[in-house]
């Protein structure tokens, strides 16, 4: 087996579209630099994701000075500015009550058109202090993004590999294998054994160290193609069997930056 190392980074601008996959990333305090920091909502403020929403999978969103470019089948692409961050609006994040500020009305209509469904999208101009983490997990002054939950999202090849492996020996066979996009993540490393990242606790990857909370419950994005925006069954069904840990289906686990500086792929990981 080779020394643990990140063989690959992404970097989701808009929660639940598509982002992309830089060769380095800065580490912020809550998460990578612009990763998640926008979002979309319903008319009642609720974020709006893949979940009820598959075809978000088919758009994406280009991180740009300034702003984001966005992108979907049969749509004009529209370049979007960070708002003025003049006020703010609460907003629903899985039981957390954000502020966050309003695109301007050019964005609202874009995604309204491409899901037909009354969508806002909206910038988290504050990340240090708008979301607080999930106390259980979390030190005092600690935040994060729009992402689920946690600042990052690690997973592992090797991890996938026996996931996989799993799935070609079950009753929907024919689903996998599944790329590593079905999940998510932020950070993917290589070199180490199927499902070690269960029991680490600290890790450096670079020069930046982190804080390993708790293992990444799934829910059905994770049976949605990325690229055709179809679902089956799998991986839940797959981890429902192998993977399930009390009430969730894990598969990843969740990441607290203790120090900021920048990874790279190919840089070392390094369990503290």
């Amino acid at each position: 087996m080779s020394n643990p190392a990140l063989s690959s980074i992404h970097v989701h601008p808009l929660k639940a579209v598509r982002g992309h996959a830089p060769q380095a990333a800065d580490v912020e305090p809550w998460g990578l630099a612009g990763d998640r920091r926008w979002v979309l909502v319903d008319p009642a403020g609720k974020i709006v994701t893949q979940r009820p929403h598959p075809r978000l999978a088919l758009a994406a969103a280009e991180l740009l000075p300034g702003g984001v470019r966005l992108s979907a089948p049969g749509m004009d692409p529209l370049t979007v500015d960070v708002p003025a961050p003049v006020a703010t609006t609460t907003i629903d994040v899985w039981g957390d009550k954000v502020e966050a500020v309003l695109a301007d009305d050019a964005a609202h209509a874009w995604w309204s058109a491409y899901l037909d469904a009354d969508v806002r999208q909206l910038h988290l101009d504050d990340p240090a202090t708008r979301r607080p983490i999930d106390p259980a997990y979390a030190r005092p002054g600690e935040t994060v993004s729009f992402a689920d939950g946690y600042p990052l999202l690690l997973t592992t090849v090797s991890s996938l590999d026996a996931l996989n492996s799993l799935i070609a020996q079950g009753d929907h066979a024919d689903e996998g294998p599944l790329p590593m996009d079905r999940f998510r993540p932020n950070v993917v490393v290589s070199g180490t054994a199927p499902w070690a990242e269960d029991d680490w606790s600290r890790i450096a990857i670079g020069d930046v160290t982190f804080r390993v909370t708790k293992k990444s419950g799934r829910c059905v994005v994770t049976t949605t193609d990325q690229a055709t925006a179809q679902r089956g069954k799998e991986p839940l069904r797959t981890l429902a069997r192998h993977r399930r840990f009390g009430d969730q289906l894990c598969f990843g686990t969740n990441l607290v930056p203790e120090t900021t500086g920048t990874v790279r792929v190919g840089d070392p990981l390094i369990i503290l």
